[in-house]
């Protein structure tokens, strides 16, 4: 009973009769065990109560894999990796971010394409029948100055779309905030010229040293600066940065664009929302002066949509994650800017190409006297 003991017991080897003793006098070791040999990519479960040759093969866990039979234990793999099917070898994880190649990327990038080659239409229309009453309405310069910025808008997304780097992702939300900054400072500097021209057209009014270009100047330039000090202060202290986030997804790495600061962050879309809350309030009080093209009721349905997407932009970007992140940013920056055009741009167009004959000095006059 010694020898046998020495061979690893009675209880984890299953032999004949005569087997036994012709594999003791041959020094070979016994053919069967009381459990199967646990393939790679499983490893060993000792039983409770049985002896160590007894035992069950679980596969590896998630993240962790075995390459040898019989293992006791199995290895994670290292934090860019991930286990194959078979959880016998680590392989790298995907990357993954939004790229020209799929759907929804080029999908973006056509619709970006579609809206910059309508501003830049729109542009062309206005230069081209820029001495007719309704493009000298409300400022000229000014609309010039919005196509522009909404035109620098349509490029944004581009910034937004592709493999992340440290230049895209400090480009990204800077660029966006300010140039929506000088199409809303020049929305504001509108509504503004509407009310003090009706006001400066009263007896005795001081608002007359006001009328011209320099307050409409002054309102640009200075919104405009101010959210540039926003985002120059938040490059100087805690930049945006690219940032491989492995935890979100399971075998995958997302390669996305940190804020860095997210107070800084917050602070430009809030004063986006300043810039668009004030002229929504100074167009609404103005949209039943007597404006010959209405500018003042066009400006208010324009802030009313730009503010209605940034209100439902900061739920849905804070529970999406990854490229659908980036894309909810994007389509946020496309309909804002498409509601500011269609509803500033669109009727001016419609006059100017449809109905000329509302295009003129009388037809102003008339409307002003009524």
């Amino acid at each position: 009973m010694g020898s046998r003991n020495g061979l690893g017991g009675p209880a984890c080897y299953k032999a004949g009769h005569y087997g036994f003793e012709l594999n003791f006098l041959k020094q070979t070791p016994p053919e069967f065990k009381c459990s199967k040999s646990c393939p790679p990519g499983f490893r060993k479960l000792t039983r409770d109560g049985e002896p160590v040759c007894c035992y069950d093969c679980i596969l590896c866990p998630e993240g962790e894999v075995s390459n040898q039979t019989d293992m006791d234990s199995c290895t994670r793999c290292p934090e860019d990796q991930w286990p194959n099917k078979e959880r016998h070898a680590c392989i790298p994880k995907v990357r993954n971010y939004l790229s020209y190649e799929e759907p929804l990327g080029i999908a973006l990038s056509l619709i970006s394409g579609i809206i910059f080659i309508i501003i830049v239409v729109i542009l062309g229309i206005f230069i081209y029948h820029r001495d007719t009453p309704i493009v000298k309405a409300n400022n000229r310069d000014l609309s010039y100055i919005i196509l522009v910025s909404l035109m620098l808008c349509g490029f944004c997304p581009f910034i937004f779309i592709g493999h992340p780097n440290e230049m895209t992702c400090v480009l990204r939300q800077t660029a966006f905030g300010i140039t929506f900054s000088i199409s809303l400072s020049s929305i504001l500097a509108k509504t503004f010229t509407v009310v003090i021209a009706f006001k400066a057209t009263k007896p005795g009014s001081k608002l007359r040293k006001w009328m011209g270009s320099r307050l409409s100047s002054s309102i640009v330039l200075s919104c405009s600066l101010l959210q540039a000090f926003f985002c120059l202060i938040w490059l100087l202290t805690s930049p945006p940065f690219p940032y491989l986030n492995m935890q979100s997804e399971i075998g995958t790495i997302l390669i996305e664009c940190k804020e860095g600061s997210v107070i800084a962050f917050y602070c430009v879309l809030g004063y986006l929302g300043i810039l668009s809350g004030t002229s929504f309030i100074v167009a609404f009080l103005a949209r039943n002066l007597p404006d010959s093209f209405n500018e003042a009721k066009h400006i208010t349905f324009s802030m009313l949509v730009f503010c209605s997407v940034w209100v439902a932009f900061i739920p849905t970007y804070l529970s999406t994650k990854g490229k659908y992140m980036v894309g909810v940013e994007i389509f946020a920056i496309l309909a804002s800017s498409t509601g500011l055009l269609g509803c500033i741009f669109f009727p001016k167009c419609y006059i100017i190409l449809i109905k000329p004959e509302r295009n003129r000095k009388m037809y102003l006059t008339k409307n002003y006297n009524d």
